[in-house]
């Protein structure tokens, strides 16, 4: 049975199963997987890129509305010219190749961050698919591409700052909500479950507004070897948390306690790894 059967028994076994409506991902490791076998980073990044495919076809199957991946940061921008070079020419190959299927699916095509510093030809690629897919209803695909968070508060800043200037904003009505509709995410909700891979537990500059609230899900596991499994693992987690919202619930054991225990019980142990990578 192959990846997106075996999600689709899990998904009809586990009717009441808490899914979260919008994942984000951090998708690392590419280069440590690589290095692992002995591979070249291109290798690694191309591996990368068929796990991207693979987790699109997932959220997909699970009727998850949207789904955010972080793709390119600002700071990958220091990088060898050869790999950033590498990693451009991939996401003109894979919006080149996906945008059929994608539109097959309904599925919408979002792209943040400071698209102005990518090549032409991505820039040119983006756009297409972003109207080629403009009419889709299913799913949001965001794609967080030359993407930082510091510079897209500090955009939505000054954009603030332009309205009160001119005195089309008073300051004392610059609430939250205001600040989020200023954000290149306007319109889209915050997301759920962060999950990023090969056991790095940090934002790494990723959507630092949108997720005041989100769960965080940490794999040991590389991007590359990322598959429906492992998603379903972070999906098991989510639902297994109980997210209050700074809301006081009563009967709750002392959080203190519950730290450690996290700190002293792993995630996952070393017989559901085996399972998961089988």
């Amino acid at each position: 049975m192959d990846d997106l059967g075996w999600l689709k028994q899990q998904k009809a076994c586990h009717t009441d199963i808490k899914i979260p409506p919008h994942i984000a991902v951090i998708m690392d490791g590419n280069s440590r997987w690589a290095e692992r076998f002995h591979h070249s980073r291109t290798w690694g990044h191309h591996q990368g890129a068929q796990a991207l495919k693979r987790t699109v076809r997932a959220c997909y199957l699970l009727k998850i509305p949207y789904l955010t991946l972080y793709a390119f940061s600002m700071e990958n921008w220091q990088r060898p010219k050869e790999e950033v070079d590498d990693l451009m020419e991939l996401l003109v190959m894979y919006l080149r190749s996906e945008r059929s299927e994608l539109k097959e699916h309904g599925i919408r095509l979002h792209v943040i961050g400071n698209l102005d510093l990518l090549p032409l030809e991505v820039q040119q690629e983006v756009m297409i698919t972003q109207e080629f897919l403009n009419n889709s209803q299913g799913m949001t695909l965001t794609l967080a591409i030359s993407y930082s968070a510091r510079e897209e508060i500090t955009r939505a800043v000054q954009t603030i700052a332009k309205q009160v200037s001119i005195g089309h904003l008073e300051p004392e009505d610059i609430t939250a909500e205001v600040i989020g509709n200023s954000l290149s995410t306007a319109g889209i909700p915050d997301p759920d479950l962060l999950i990023r891979t090969s056991g790095e537990m940090r934002l790494s500059n990723f959507l630092l507004w949108q997720m005041a609230y989100t769960e965080f899900y940490f794999s040991d596991s590389h991007w590359p070897e990322f598959n429906a499994k492992l998603l379903w693992q972070a999906i098991t987690d989510f639902h297994n948390r109980k997210r209050r919202f700074g809301q006081r619930v009563d009967h709750q054991p002392n959080k203190g306690h519950i730290v450690t225990q996290l700190l002293q019980k792993p995630l996952v142990t070393n017989q559901e790894k085996s399972f998961l990578r089988a």
